[in-house]
């Protein structure tokens, strides 16, 4: 029987592995990375794959991916990816996953970072819109508001986002509302620029066009 996310998400080694990275992460200063992030990317990433027709199969490993691939950040920030992709291979092997589902994983895995990653297959693509759509209030930790630093604000600013895919028109179009009192647009875009275009750059691999709507205003 093929391993499911099901499966992926009771291995405790994984789970440790989670709580770790997000609290890493945490004590550095950064916005939440750990079951809220990781659950909603995995969900994202499924959807894009399902609504564009994909096998569903595919869709699945792509919610695979979603949900571990953080799971170096209990490492290191730098070059989180490859530690992730390393760190969830024997694990993924030894809940009898085929060699080649384990590596469409790890390529997909090792290539969600916008420093160093590419759209190099559907499960890559769908994994990069699904991270890099997660912007949201609710992934602020920092209690002191006059503390913010440009990420905080950002972040906090933003009330509601979601990833619209329309299969018909081969468009993915990020949806988000911003509160302009506490943020900028221009500030989103000073953080958010390159993350915008990795997520262009996925959707082509798609065969989709991708933009990005803020308040309602056509951006991208």
């Amino acid at each position: 029987m093929s391993v499911q996310l099901s499966d992926v998400e009771k291995h405790p080694s994984i789970q440790a592995y989670i709580k770790q990275a997000d609290a890493n992460l945490g004590a550095m200063g950064f916005t939440e990375h750990g079951r809220r992030h990781i659950s909603l990317v995995s969900h994202i990433a499924h959807n894009i794959l399902e609504r564009l027709g994909y096998d569903e199969r595919l869709a699945e490993l792509a919610s695979i991916a979603g949900y571990v691939h953080d799971l170096g950040n209990c490492v290191g920030r730098v070059n989180h990816g490859s530690a992730s992709a390393m760190l969830v291979e024997p694990f993924l092997r030894e809940l009898g996953m085929p060699p080649e589902e384990v590596a469409l994983i790890l390529s997909a895995v090792g290539n969600h970072e916008e420093e160093v990653g590419e759209p190099v297959n559907e499960v890559a693509a769908a994994l990069i819109l699904a991270d890099k759509s997660d912007v949201h209030r609710t992934r602020v930790r920092n209690p002191d508001l006059p503390g913010f630093d440009i990420h905080d604000r950002v972040n906090y600013a933003v009330i509601k986002s979601f990833l619209d895919v329309n299969e018909q028109e081969r468009l993915i179009t990020l949806r988000i509302t911003i509160e302009t009192a506490n943020t900028s647009i221009m500030e989103y875009f000073e953080i958010f620029l390159e993350r915008m275009l990795m997520c262009r750059r996925a959707a082509t691999y798609l065969g989709c066009e991708f933009k990005l709507k803020i308040n309602e205003a056509l951006l991208l």
